[in-house]
Order: C-alpha cells, then sequence, then structure tokens
C-alpha cells in the first residue's frame, strides 16, 4: 500500500472504525442521528443544521481532533492518506455527518452549493405560458406519485402526518434575521457585494452597504462570523421574499449595462425610477414590450462568453465537412504501467458437493424434507407460508411431469426438453415462481423469467415480445390470481401484448398439475454447457437480450458464492431483491438450495408500505445474511425512529447488491451511523459488484476471511471525464468518493480493458471496462452471434496487440479499476456513459449533481433521468425531472437555472436540456425506477409532454461550422476570365422574339381592343363566372362588357378629371371588370382594391383604408352593399370612416353613353396602379404603362397559345399581379373565353374548380398555391367520390401556380399524386414567376419541355453557390424550374453586391429586361430615389447599357439537355428565395422557408412554421395542431432539427395556435408582420422559449 501511494497516482482512504464515535454518548449519537434526517428532508437548513450540530458536538470537540464543527467538509476527506498515521487508522471518527441520501454524498452537496455560490445569479428570461397550459389535465397530476415511483435505488417515500413546510417563500424555516439578510441580498442584484451599486448613477450605493453591515451585527448576536461567511457561501440567491418579476425589467447587476437600469425589490429602491418601462433593444431602439425586454435579458446572457469556445469546428465549406476534434493538450493521461490480471482465489474443493443443483434439490429434498426453504410474507408482513425442502422437491417434481406428459397438441407433446418457457410471477409470490423455476430445471425445459405485463403498452413490454419470439417461446406459466389480473380480449383469452408472439397460459396451482407414477423419475444428470436457464437485460438503447446461462456455469457460480459469502447448510438469509434476476436470484433462489438455507423473501409492495421490514425480519429471525440494494438502506433510515427495539446483531454479512454504484456510498454510510447502536457492525456491509452478462464480479468478504480493511477513494471528476484516475488534492469541488466492491470472485481472473475500439488492457492509474474470464459468467445473448461474440468472447490484448491470455472475457459493462490490496473499484457503468466532447460523463454522477441543489422540495428523489442525445455530431445531455404538482412556476425555473449551473461546475460540462414533467408521468422500470430508454424514446419522438422545459443549446454546442467570412472583392475582369477559364457561360437567358405582329397587335391601348371587339364579335362571350353551386352567376360578351363600362365612364366622366386614380373595391365578378375599363374610356387610373371581410373588419379594412390613401384615389367605386359596410357603425372602429374620398356605387347606373371615349396622348402614360402587399409585409404599388399593358397580353397570349377558341378557367384573386391580369386584361387583348372560379367559394365547396375544369373540357388553367392547399387537403380522400361524378383532368394540359417565390414541390407533387386518379397529367402542373417589377416573368404555356427539377447542395447555397447533387444526397433540396421564360423577356443573374454579372453556378439576384416591366412604384413623393434602381439598374461591367429592372429574387440559370420551340438547347431559371426574407446568420445566407421545411418535419403536430431573426437571434414560430400538452415537446424537436440541418442555434421558440401566422392573398407568409406581432406581443403565444 505504502509503495503504491508514494508514486502519488492513487491515494486510498482507509476507512477508519468508527471507535471515536461511539465514544460519544449514546444520546447525542441519537440526536445527531435525528438531525441528520430533519436536514436530509428540508425540516431544517444547512444553517440551523449545522448550528445544532455545534451545540451538540462542542463538549466532545477535543475527542474528535479538534475539527471545527463549523466547517463541514467530511473529516475523512480533510486528511488526505499521506497524512494518516499507520496508528491513526482507528481513532479517526467516522465523520458524523454523512447524510441518508443514496445520490448525495455530504461533500457532494458542499460541492453544488459552493459552486452555486460562485455564480452570480445571472437572470435568464424566464418562459412564457399560457395559464391553461398551467393546468395539467392529467388526474394523476394531482395526487402524489404512487411511492411505486421510486426508482430502483432510490424512494420517494411519502411519510404520513408529516408536512413539508408549505410556505413557498420563506426560504425553508430561515431565523427570522437570515430571512431579512436574504432579502437585502436580492436587493442588490449582485450578491452583496457593495462596491457594485457604486456604478449606479444616482447616489444610492449607501443603502446596500450599511445594510450588509447591520446584518453582520444582526447575525454576529446569533452565530460566530464563520457562521457568517458560510451563510453567505450557501445563500441562495433566488429570491425568497418576491417572486421574481421575469416579465418587466430584469434585475440585472448593472455593471454589465450602460443604460441605467430599474427595478425595485420590496422597497430597496435602486438608481433612479424615471425609464421604469423603457428598455432599449440592442440597436438602441426603445420597445416598450415584455417579449424584447426577455429576449433582451437572452441576448445578455449571450453576450456573456461561458468559457473560451473549443475549438471542434466541423470546417464547413460546401465542398468538405470535417469535424475535427482538437484534443485538449492539458488534458491528464495515464501514467501507470500495464495492469497485470487480477485471480481471484482457487475454488476450494467441498465434499459430496451436488453435481448439479437439480441433484441438490433432490438430496435436500429426500433427505431434509421438513427443513425450511423459503418463507413468503404478504404485505403486512406476516408469513403467509414456508415451503419447505420436501414441499419443493415434490411440487417441482409435479410440474416436471405435468409440463411434459399432460400438454399436447394434436397428440404431439407440447414441450420437449430444451424449449423455452416464460416465468410470468408477481413479485410478491416467490413460492409459485421457486417451484416453476425448478420444475422447469427437471423437466429439462429452459425459463424465461420476465415481468407480469400490466396494460397492453407497457414501458419496453414490446422488446419482451421480441426477445420471447426469438426464443421460441409458445408457453407462459403463471399463478391463478396473476392469470386473472392480466387484461383480456374480447373472447376472454388473456390478450396478446404489442409485439408478442401467440402465447399459451398455463397456471401451475395444484389444481392444474397432477402427481407422476410410481415409475416417474426425473433425469438428474450432472451440471453440462446446456441452457439451464435465460435471463433479460434491457440495453441502453431500450432493446432486450435473453443472457443464456448453462447448467455448469450456473452450479459454479453457486460454488463460488459460497465460497465468498461463507454459506454454511442451514444459514438465514433475507432477500429483498427481485427473486427473477441477478442477485435476488443467484442467492435467493439457486445458491441458497445448495446449501439448504432458508430466505425469507421481502416483496417490493411490501417494502413501500414499511420499509423497515426488512430490519424487522432480520431481527426476528436472527437473520446471518442479509441481500439489499443502497435503496433499501436509505428507505429504512426515514422511518428509523419509530423502531428502538430492533438489533442487527445477528448480520454476518449485509449484502448491498448495488454496491457497484458510486452513489451507494453514503447510504451505506449513514445507514451504519444510524444502525451502529442497534448492533451493526462496521465490517459486515459487503458491497458487491455484479452484471446480467459477467454475474458476481467482485464482493467484499465477510469480516471472519481475515481479508484487508476496506477502502475509499476520493478522486478527481476531471480526470475520470478523461479516464484517468487522479485523486484530488486543489479541487474540492468536483470529486467522486467511492468505496471498493472487494475482491474478485473465487476461481476468476480480472482485466480492465479501454472501452472503446481495440480492448487494450488499461495502465493501472486508468479506469476501463472490468472483464472477468470465470466458470461462472452467462454463455451468449440468445440467437444475436455477433454480439455475443464482441461480449462473451473478448480477447484483451497488451499495449504491444499481443492477446494477454488464451481464454476468452466477458465484459461487465461495469468501468472502474483495480486499486491497492487488490480491491475493485467501480466508478459506473457503460449504460450510463455519456461521452460529450471526448469526455466521459457519468448519467449517475449528473443525478447526484442535480439532487444536491435543492432536492425535494421541487422534484420527487429518484425521478430524475439523465440521458444523451445525438445531436450535431455530438451527445447532448437532457436531464428529465418529474415536478411536484405544488412547485410553482418561478421556483421550477429558479432549480432548472441551478441545476444548469451546479452541473456545469462540478462536471465542467453543459446540460443541452432540462424538462420537468408532471408527477407519475415517467414510463416506469418493473420495481419503480425510471425507464430511462423509453424515456428518451419519448423525448425523441416529442411524447414527453413536459410542463418545463429550458434548452441551453447556446452553452452546449460547441462544434458549430466557423462563421463564413466574406472574401475580398474580385475585380470585374478577372470575374468574366474566371467564368470563361472556368468554363462557366455568363447567367442570361431570353425568350422568344415578339417579332410577328398579329390582327390585334395593332392596338396600343387595351381599351381600344375592347371597343374593336364590341363591334367585330359583339356576341362572343369572354366571361364566365361560376358560384359555390357550380352554376354560371354571371357572363358576359364582347358588347356586354362594352357597353356596362360606358356607363361606368359616364358617371365618372361629369365628376373626375383625367388621371385621377379611382379605387375599384369589389367582389370577384363581371362587375370588376366592367368598372376598370370604365375608368379607362374616361381617362381615369383604376386601381382594384379586395373588399374587406365583413366579418374580419379590424384587420382587412385598414388595409383598405391604406391603399385607398397611399394611391391617392379621389373616388371609390363599389357595390351598394360594401358602400354601407364602409360607413358602417364597426367599420368606424377600425377607421376613421369620415376621411373617405367620394363613395360612388355603380349597382344602378343610368344607361347613357359616354359623350367620347378618352385617347391618352402616348402609350406611356400610366394605364393602372397594381397594390400588393409583398411576403414582407410592405404595400407596393407599382404603376403600369398602356405600352407594358399591352405588351404583357401579347407574352402571356404567345406563350398560352390563346386564341378566340380557347377556353380557360381562372381560380385566383383579380386584384394584383397576374392574377388581375389573367382576369381582367388577357381575355379582352386575346379573344379566348374565361371560366372565373372566385377562391373564396371554394370553401363552401372545394371540387369547384376541378370540376368547371373537367366540364368546360379546359387545356389550360391557373390557380395559386392556397387553392392547391385547399383541393389537397379538402379533396385527398374523396377522388373516388369525384370519379362517380364523371370529374375527369385529363384534358388539362397545363396547369399553372402563380406564385411570387420558390416553387412549393411538396405541394405540387402531392397535387400532382392525388389527382393523377382522375386522369391528370404528371407533367400538367407547373409554376409561374412575377414580382413586383415585373408581374408575369416565366410561365409554363403549352409549346416546349417540361419543367425540370435539380437537386442542389443547401450548405452551398449559404455560400451563395449552387452545387448540384444526386436525389436523395445529404443536404439536397429539390428545386423546380418556375416555368418558361416569357416572349420578350430577359433574364440576368447579378451579384447582390458588386452588380455584375455571375457565372451559371452562383446564385445571384434575378434581374429582368422586358417591354411589360412595370414603370415604378407608386410611392409617396420623394422616396423614389430610394426604390428608383429597382426598375432601371445598369450591370456594373459586361454588357453596361442594357436597361434592366431588379426583382429583389434570388436564383440562377442553368442550360439544360432539352431543346425549346427554336431549337435552342433550353435554359431554366430556378427562383430560390426573396433577398429581403433571407436571414444572415453567422455570415451566411439562410431561407427562411428551407428552416420552416425542417421544422414542420420535426413533429406531426406542427402545422405551419415561420422564422424571422431580431438582433442576430433565430425566432421559431410554430403553429401547434394537438393538444397544448405537446407544446413543450416541440421546443428541443425544433431546437434539435434546425441545429442538425442548418447549423443555427434557435434564440427563441414560439408555439401558438392554428392560424396565427399571417398569410397572404397568394398564400405565402407574411414573416415581417408576425414578427412585429411577436416584439408587439399580440399572437397570445401557448408557451414561449428562450433558449440559452
Amino acid at each position: 500500500m505504502a509503495e503504491r501511494t508514494s508514486t502519488g497516482l492513487l491515494t486510498m482512504m482507509l476507512e477508519p472504525t468508527p471507535a471515536v464515535a461511539a465514544t460519544l454518548p449514546a444520546e447525542v449519537r441519537e440526536k445527531l442521528a435525528e438531525l441528520e434526517l430533519e436536514l436530509s428532508e428540508g425540516d431544517i437548513t444547512q444553517k440551523g443544521y449545522e448550528k445544532k450540530r455545534g451545540k451538540l458536538l462542542a463538549p466532545y470537540v477535543p475527542q474528535i481532533q479538534g475539527v471545527d464543527p463549523s466547517l463541514q467538509i467530511d473529516n475523512r476527506i480533510q486528511a488526505s492518506s499521506q497524512s494518516v498515521l499507520p496508528g491513526s487508522k482507528h481513532n479517526k471518527s467516522r465523520a458524523a455527518n454523512t447524510r441518508d441520501e443514496r445520490f448525495r454524498s455530504d461533500l457532494h452537496t458542499e460541492a453544488v452549493q459552493a459552486a452555486l455560490a460562485k455564480y452570480k445569479e445571472r437572470k435568464m428570461p424566464m418562459p412564457s405560458k399560457r395559464r391553461s397550459v398551467l393546468v395539467q389535465s392529467s388526474v394523476e397530476a394531482c395526487t402524489p406519485p404512487d411511492t411505486s415511483s421510486a426508482s430502483e435505488d432510490e424512494g420517494s417515500l411519502r411519510r404520513q402526518g408529516r408536512l413539508a413546510t408549505s410556505t413557498p417563500y420563506q426560504g425553508q424555516g430561515h431565523p427570522a434575521v437570515e430571512h431579512w439578510f436574504n432579502r437585502v441580498i436580492q436587493g442588490s442584484s449582485t450578491s452583496s457585494s457593495a462596491s457594485s451599486t457604486s456604478s449606479h448613477p444616482g447616489g444610492r450605493s449607501v443603502t446596500t452597504t450599511t445594510t450588509t453591515t447591520t446584518s453582520h451585527a444582526a447575525l454576529n448576536a446569533n452565530a460566530a462570523a464563520t457562521a457568517l461567511a458560510d451563510f453567505m457561501a450557501h445563500t441562495q440567491l433566488d429570491n425568497h421574499s418576491a417572486p421574481p418579476d421575469v416579465t418587466g425589467l430584469s434585475e440585472r447587476s448593472s455593471l454589465h449595462t450602460e443604460h441605467p437600469q430599474v427595478a425595485s425589490v420590496r422597497g430597496v429602491s435602486r438608481g433612479y425610477n424615471n425609464h421604469t418601462s423603457i428598455m432599449e433593444t440592442a440597436d438602441g431602439v426603445p420597445v416598450n414590450s415584455r417579449v424584447s425586454s426577455k429576449i433582451q435579458q437572452l441576448l445578455n446572457t449571450l453576450k456573456r462568453p461561458k468559457r473560451p469556445p473549443l475549438r471542434e469546428f466541423f470546417v464547413d465549406d460546401f465542398e468538405d465537412l470535417l469535424d475535427v476534434q482538437q484534443p485538449d493538450l492539458n488534458q491528464p493521461k495515464p501514467e501507470g504501467l500495464q495492469m497485470s490480471p487480477l485471480e481471484g482465489e482457487p475454488l476450494g474443493v467441498v465434499n459430496n458437493w451436488p453435481p448439479s443443483l437439480p441433484a441438490a434439490l433432490h438430496r435436500w429434498g429426500t433427505t431434509q424434507p421438513k427443513s425450511p426453504c423459503l418463507t413468503a410474507l404478504d404485505n403486512a408482513g406476516k408469513p403467509v407460508y414456508t415451503l419447505t425442502y420436501g414441499k419443493l422437491w415434490t411440487r417441482s417434481q409435479k410440474l416436471a411431469y405435468t409440463l411434459l406428459n399432460k400438454l399436447s397438441t394434436r397428440n404431439e407433446p407440447l414441450l420437449v426438453p430444451g424449449d423455452r418457457v416464460a416465468l410470468v410471477f408477481p413479485n410478491n409470490d416467490p413460492v409459485m415462481f421457486m417451484v416453476a423455476f425448478y420444475g422447469c430445471l427437471l423437466a429439462e425445459l429452459v425459463p424465461v423469467p420476465i415481468e407480469v405485463p400490466l396494460t397492453r403498452k407497457d414501458a419496453g413490454s414490446q422488446q419482451i415480445g421480441f426477445l420471447l419470439g426469438s426464443c421460441g417461446v409458445t408457453l407462459a406459466l403463471t399463478t391463478d390470481a396473476c392469470q386473472k389480473g392480466l387484461p383480456k380480449a374480447q373472447t376472454g383469452e388473456v390478450a396478446t401484448f404489442k409485439g408478442w408472439p401467440r402465447l399459451l397460459w398455463f397456471v401451475t396451482d395444484g389444481k392444474h398439475v397432477v402427481k407422476p407414477p410410481k415409475d416417474w423419475h426425473p433425469p438428474i444428470r450432472e451440471a453440462s454447457n446446456d441452457i439451464a436457464y435465460i435471463e433479460y437485460k434491457t440495453s441502453k438503447e431500450g432493446s432486450t437480450m435473453g443472457i443464456t446461462v448453462s447448467h455448469s456455469a450456473m452450479l459454479v457460480h453457486c460454488h463460488a458464492l459460497t465460497q465468498a459469502c461463507g454459506y454454511t447448510e442451514a444459514e438465514t438469509i433475507t432477500n429483498v431483491l427481485d427473486f427473477k434476476r441477478e442477485a435476488g436470484l443467484w442467492h435467493g433462489v439457486l445458491t441458497s438450495v445448495m446449501n439448504r438455507m432458508h430466505v425469507i423473501s421481502i416483496p417490493y409492495s411490501l417494502m413501500k408500505v414499511n420499509p423497515l421490514s426488512w430490519i424487522q425480519k432480520v431481527h426476528t429471525y436472527k437473520a446471518r445474511v442479509a441481500v439489499v440494494k443502497s435503496r433499501d438502506m436509505h428507505w429504512s433510515l426515514l422511518a428509523q425512529r419509530d423502531q428502538r427495539d430492533v438489533s442487527l446483531s445477528s448480520l454476518r454479512m449485509l449484502i448491498v447488491a448495488d454496491g457497484a454504484n458510486p452513489w451507494s456510498i453514503s447510504s451505506c454510510d449513514a445507514f451504519l451511523n444510524v444502525f451502529q447502536a442497534r448492533g451493526l457492525r462496521p465490517e459486515v456491509i459487503c458491497p458487491c459488484a455484479s452484471s446480467s452478462e459477467a454475474m458476481t464480479v467482485a464482493i467484499r468478504r465477510p469480516p471472519e476471511m481475515g481479508v484487508p480493511p476496506p477502502g475509499k477513494a476520493v478522486l478527481s471528476m476531471g480526470g475520470l471525464s478523461h479516464s484517468v484516475i487522479r485523486v484530488d488534492t486543489e479541487e474540492k469541488l468536483s470529486v467522486l468518493t467511492v468505496q471498493d466492491v472487494g475482491q474478485v470472485m473465487p476461481g476468476a481472473l480480472v482485466c480492465v480493458v479501454r472501452v472503446e475500439g481495440t480492448p487494450y488492457i488499461c495502465q493501472t492509474d486508468e479506469v476501463g471496462e472490468i472483464c472477468v474470464s470465470s466458470g461462472c459468467t452467462g454463455v451468449a445473448y440468445y440467437g444475436l452471434p455477433g454480439m455475443t461474440k464482441n461480449l462473451f468472447e473478448t480477447i484483451p490484448v497488451t499495449s504491444s496487440g499481443i492477446p494477454f491470455s488464451d481464454r476468452p472475457f466477458t465484459r461487465t459493462s461495469l468501468l472502474g479499476f483495480v486499486g491497492p490490496d487488490s480491491l475493485v473499484f467501480v466508478v459506473g457503468k457503460m449504460d450510463g456513459l455519456m461521452v460529450v466532447s471526448g469526455r466521459r460523463h457519468n448519467a449517475d454522477d449528473v443525478v447526484a449533481t442535480a439532487l444536491a441543489v435543492e432536492p425535494m422540495k421541487f422534484v420527487y428523489r429518484g425521478r430524475i433521468a439523465v440521458f444523451s442525445v445525438s445531436v450535431l455530431h455530438d451527445e447532448r445531455i437532457v436531464v428529465v425531472a418529474e415536478q411536484r404538482p405544488d412547485a410553482s412556476e418561478e421556483d421550477s425555473f429558479q432549480w432548472m437555472s441551478r441545476i444548469l449551473q451546479a452541473i456545469d461546475s462540478i462536471h465542467q460540462v453543459g446540460v443541452y436540456c432540462l424538462a420537468l414533467v408532471p408527477a407519475n408521468t415517467l414510463p416506469k422500470a418493473p420495481l419503480g425506477g425510471i425507464h430511462i430508454s423509453e424515456t428518451k424514446q419519448r423525448f425523441l419522438e416529442g411524447a414527453l409532454h413536459p410542463c418545463n422545459v429550458l434548452m441551453c443549446p447556446h452553452t452546449c454546442v460547441t462544434n458549430l461550422p466557423k462563421p463564413r467570412q466574406k472574401q475580398p472583392e474580385v475585380g470585374p475582369a478577372s470575374m468574366i476570365v474566371g467564368n470563361l477559364v472556368a468554363g462557366k457561360r455568363i447567367a442570361q437567358a431570353c425568350g422568344r422574339d415578339v417579332t410577328q405582329l398579329e390582327d390585334n397587335d395593332q392596338f396600343l391601348y387595351i381599351q381600344d381592343v375592347l371597343q374593336w371587339r364590341a363591334q367585330a364579335t359583339p356576341d362572343h362571350p369572354l366571361f364566365l363566372v361560376l358560384n359555390a353551386k357550380g352554376t354560371v352567376a354571371s357572363t358576359a360578351s364582347c358588347l356586354q362588357l362594352h357597353k356596362r363600362a360606358e356607363r361606368v365612364a359616364a358617371a365618372l366622366m361629369g365628376r373626375l378629371n383625367t388621371g385621377d386614380h379611382v379605387a375599384l373595391v369589389y367582389p370577384p365578378g363581371i362587375e370588376l371588370i366592367a368598372t376598370f375599363y370604365g375608368c379607362l374610356y374616361a381617362g381615369c387610373v383604376p386601381v382594384t382594391v379586395r373588399p374587406p371581410h365583413p366579418q374580419n373588419l379590424a384587420t382587412t379594412l385598414p388595409t383598405v383604408k391604406m391603399i385607398v390613401e397611399v394611391s391617392k384615389s379621389v373616388c371609390i367605386l363599389t357595390t351598394q352593399a360594401i358602400m354601407k359596410l364602409l360607413k358602417s357603425k364597426e367599420a368606424a372602429a377600425a377607421v376613421d370612416v369620415k376621411s373617405w374620398p367620394m363613395v360612388l356605387d355603380t349597382d344602378d347606373l343610368p344607361r347613357k353613353k359616354s359623350p367620347q371615349m378618352y385617347k391618352p396622348p402616348t402609350p406611356e402614360m400610366l394605364a393602372y396602379l397594381d397594390f400588393s402587399v409583398s411576403t414582407t409585409g410592405i404595400l407596393a404599388g407599382v404603376k403600369m404603362s398602356h405600352s407594358a399593358t399591352s405588351a404583357l397580353c401579347r407574352s402571356i397570349k404567345l406563350q398560352c397559345e390563346l386564341y378566340p377558341s380557347r377556353q380557360i378557367a381562372i381560380c385566383l384573386d383579380p386584384y394584383c399581379g397576374l392574377g388581375f391580369a389573367l382576369w381582367c386584361l388577357c381575355s379582352v387583348y386575346s379573344g379566348h373565353q374565361s371560366i372565373l372560379v372566385p377562391p373564396l367559394e371554394l370553401e363552401s365547396n372545394a371540387s369547384l374548380w376541378l370540376a368547371a375544369v373537367s366540364q368546360y373540357k379546359v387545356r389550360v388553367t391557373f390557380c395559386s398555391y392556397s387553392v392547391m392547399e385547399m383541393c389537397t387537403k379538402g379533396l385527398g380522400s374523396q377522388t373516388e367520390a369525384l370519379r362517380l361524378r364523371n370529374v375527369n383532368l385529363s384534358c388539362v394540359r397545363t396547369c399553372m401556380v402563380v406564385a411570387e417565390e420558390r416553387p412549393r414541390i411538396a405541394l405540387t407533387q402531392s397535387f400532382s399524386k392525388i389527382f393523377k386518379d382522375l386522369g391528370l397529367s404528371p407533367r400538367a402542373v407547373s409554376t409561374t414567376f412575377g414580382c413586383r417589377v415585373n408581374v408575369a416573368i416565366c410561365l409554363q404555356g403549352t409549346a416546349g419541355p417540361d419543367p425540370t427539377t435539380v437537386y442542389v447542395d443547401m450548405r452551398a447555397l449559404r455560400h451563395d453557390r449552387v452545387r448540384l447533387v444526386e436525389r436523395g444526397s445529404p443536404h439536397s433540396l429539390p428545386l423546380m424550374e418556375s416555368g418558361k421564360i416569357l416572349p420578350g423577356v430577359k433574364v440576368i443573374i447579378a451579384n447582390t453586391e458588386t452588380k455584375g454579372p455571375l457565372g451559371d453556378s452562383h446564385l445571384g439576384e434575378i434581374w429582368v429586361s422586358s417591354p411589360h416591366n412595370a414603370t415604378g412604384y407608386y410611392t409617396v413623393y420623394g422616396e423614389e430615389a430610394l426604390h428608383a434602381d429597382h426598375f432601371n439598374t445598369k450591370l456594373s461591367f459586361g454588357d453596361t447599357q442594357t436597361v434592366w429592372a431588379r426583382t429583389g429574387y434570388l436564383g440562377f440559370l442553368r442550360r439544360t439537355e432539352l431543346t425549346d420551340a427554336s431549337g435552342e438547347r433550353h435554359d431554366a431559371l430556378y427562383v430560390v428565395g426573396s433577398l429581403d426574407e433571407t436571414l444572415e446568420l453567422r455570415g451566411m445566407r439562410y431561407h427562411p422557408i428551407d428552416i420552416e421545411t425542417s421544422v414542420i418535419r420535426s413533429h406531426k403536430s406542427i402545422a405551419e412554421c415561420a422564422v424571422f431573426t431580431w438582433t442576430n437571434l433565430l425566432v421559431v414560430v410554430v403553429e401547434l395542431e394537438g393538444s397544448e400538452q405537446e407544446a413543450l415537446d416541440l421546443v428541443a424537436l425544433v431546437t434539435n432539427v434546425v441545429l442538425e440541418e442548418h447549423y443555427l442555434i434557435v434564440g427563441v421558440v414560439v408555439v401558438v395556435d392554428p392560424g396565427v401566422i399571417p398569410i397572404n392573398s397568394r398564400g405565402e407568409k407574411q414573416r415581417m408582420h408576425l414578427r412585429d406581432g411577436f416584439l408587439a406581443d399580440q399572437l397570445d403565444p401557448i408557451y414561449v422559449a428562450y433558449n440559452m
């Protein structure tokens, strides 16, 4: 030992005998123990605890080596073992203050408190939540969790008759002075450092200083100064006196902000009180809003650097993606020698040891039939039945005979030896289980014990079914009572559980089994390598494996356990564990029979009612051995006061089955503290380490075996995270104290190997996975040869790669090392291992830290799950806890923020997501614990339904790609040369020439065309409007339209001057068209305006008003109904109705001709104004001249081959853009008949448009995305019904979606797919592209090649590059060509900054030159200059003569292999998105739609999504289509998907109701309106989460 210590690699503490502790009088020890308990339960503060403890110990202080009682750091840890003299081993007292909570060695709690004190309480914005979400709908939420929710290792036992403190804001019973002091600390938000207040403008700094000093004085009166210092260190900076107001101004330390922040907490005023509600945003804009102040807090939280960012960038150039992990040069590395394998003592030879387990049963059953074997207890703790060895033997025989001979199907026996049989027995019936188990062994069947399935969808039950299926199980044995309780199908049979094979259920109670004939004897053979039984095990991922154990392994394991534990014949043993698997089975069912021992089996249900039951049974039966878990020790402590009369002096061995859990040590210490007075000897506590695969690995031997004394190690958590053992010296905060688990099992060889990759043997100071080679390990995973080879047949190799033994080893999945005196130490399990940025963390350790913050107050002990999820090439830690129903919103949030800080300080790792769920809602494992893999599964599927979530991606995600730096600009010449050298042509394309003039092309003015048609073809039908029933509502021939226009012109001419602007406010119909031409006849400039919605005046009327005002309209033409509406009372609430210009209704105009038509002097004169709200929410009106109007009509006519004999169907809004042109202009120009379907009518009859197309056999039709969506959603399931109504779409040659955005491929494809059954050609659907500067740039038309789709690399797009990839490759984005470029239109792609032409492979702004470009924006006078270059701009080099208009859209051109009508190769234009909408984040350009698509895919309940940025934070708004419980599930999923697919960290997630995201008439999202609504707090969100 001494030599080992001197190397300084590993210093062990020898646990002193508690001789000194024993010198304290018994009543003092009692009182100390009670104090411990009060502290652990939160009945007394840490402060009060120390004071009382100090008083109790004061008289005896000299005996305890003069340790100042107020220093709570555990004595054993203060003395490092170099200073422990050999003699002092026995006189150092066992620290009397180890707490009784398993996950909490004292040290840990102090470490956590100290770590928290280091943080100035940083204000984090609290999530805001709609009240209804707080009211949990589940009934369970109101009941405290049933105690079975206690985890495997931990309990949440409720104590009867004792209530926790119920005053929420009083720190749990602080004395008044401390309480007041706490409040003062809150007042100066910087943990009472008086200096900080001096930075407040204005001199109020004195207050803090004085209050601090007075509190010093006050406290000095009742405690020592050390106590004050200690109190300061432990003062929780959570404001107990008033809940923090996170909605108004944050109380941030004013050191960080230049603007005076004002807040007052209960009368302690700070600085001035004048600008209370004004808060400045990052750009210095004052904002009066709750939301923005929260975002401001978030920004401030993020501005503070956490720690230098790790250099784990993966370089995300569009060419390659590298995930470079730069290891830290200072990280500790192992320095010891290679370890030599550790051998257990040889297995002793025992006289007349039975050759197999059935042989032992036969022997005892026939020679000692009266000897007791097993006593079962009921829930009151009374013995119900004692099974004797004679009974066990006869009943097992009966069952064996029955199974082999009495079960048959079609005269074949159902079972043959070697078949697998499921054992389904409840935990309170060990007798029936034991009979069934031995019955199977005697019949040479293989028992597979599993849990009783309670419901059809238990957590993990599907996996059990998979195991049964793969084992080929057809029969399940169970008890009568259990069978009655199983869920039944309608037939009365036991229901088939999800994923289970068909089973026959056989009840093993006495009346169903038969006595074998005299001459039948079960075969009793020697132990062979055949399978004896299969034990199930659930892996970290949640899959269930069956571990096969052979007869010989079972026998050898019993032998080894007997030798290691010194079992003797007829001993009494108390077993609290599950008897179906692991230690409960090994000790309580197998080894006990080998040695004819008497087992007292304590059911879990009894432990829940009376946690002391096992101790009482040890006392009653004078048991020599007890097998428990640390949870059982912990539980018994909570109830120990009621028991003065138990004695544990009979115990020679207390086996702690989960002693390998690092946190069992505090339970062991605390248990000893309390029960030493009741005869418990310290040396009988024997932790052991085991795993399902390797069975028992190591166990501390009972004292009579003359083994070395137990050891403890205090290890550095930092070292452990690099798998290196370092005794912690300087940093007392992050240490792990572990106890040994004794020596290796007899006959076993143990070594420690590296966890990942080749199993190299570890060095002596390195943590690795413990491997065992012995005759008593499991043999294989049933039916999984590959995994079996990796696990059960590992060949460890030396550093040079040579196998170091010819024996195969079994991996135990325990992480640990071998310490001095050949003691085995375990520091964690593979299942709980989380590797974050190359460092290892153990889930149990993180749980311990979380519990040490303020356990019991907000969450249930033992109901915390910690696991990691993989997001963006690394593991991220997730903590989920069950929250107490009485915890307030603020409390929980405070607790959450403290957890984050504690884990950060102690483990140096960030928590990615912290979620609180309502009590009792986490999936349970069979014996109460949390089913971790199921919890993780629910988290990833968005089915966890938390009630509080805190995500911290900003602090955890350190491996984002480097932000992109803009390259220095390249000059024009090199640009052109570059393009030529690269073989790229300059990206430009044009539609065909418009040369040939046709009959009506000589008209320069559209109104002339109408007059000419009225004379030439008066009765030719031009328009036909359909109503919702599909019948014709109105029609107009050329002459009728001309006549109606004349009437309007006559009415206007007397009243208005030429050139006046007139607003036309009409519903879609012929009247709108007639008044439009009437205005042209009268020389007025028409402006079409969508009428207000009568049910929604408040939002729609202001838009009407705005257009009327901005367009300077002097008159409004409308219908009588709308006229009434404009002047109604309701309208007055929304706008000033007195300021409307003159309003005329055109319903009954007199039939008179206008004197003469107005002839415009030049075609460049203004014809009409086209107003539309862009996607960015800007109202923009463009000026269309007469020549542009005619040119537009001519282009469309040529592209779509429109002639008077054609019919086209239009389902669009007629108010702006191409929709207006198609409704009002094209038919008059080309003479074709337009069938007009107002989109509003589709709301009452979704099939209206398609039925019309079919009825009129239309070849060309136009619609909008909203119409297409209505058809896809509304008619998706009704195609059969439509076919029966003879709807046939095979006539359609081209169906064009009119849009000003990137084509929505998913929608057009699903539309094509759904209506394929009605004959719609898959090639028919295409899109158009137009924008404000030119309403029709592309349009598929009738001739020419089909639209093409390409797949581009989304990462390259962010860098403005276009890289084509294969379909389905990662990060690929499908883009569809936006139709063909119209005749007479030229397009070029230009660099947005340099305004130079770009090559083919670059993303740039689409510029357009054409005779039908608009001539400019119609804006308020004086602002024309701002946007002048949108309409006339020139390239900076190359062709510098042509005048172009800038569309404001990014896109690219690509020359395809297809040929167009003229025989040239076809150039396709792809629109990527609006330039104004793009998000510039981390130096890259993102398109909102890409992020939104990812988000919508992430959860089935997300109906719609919109994203925008605010002060470089990404805000994601999602519409929730489901119950409000799901709102918080979305937060993590949204954050994950945006990180994974876009490498962006979401700043705020807002969950809203369906329909909140505003869309315009074209179905495009109005993201800027949404943003304004969010910042003004008008969205009424269900939940707003601010990611840290």
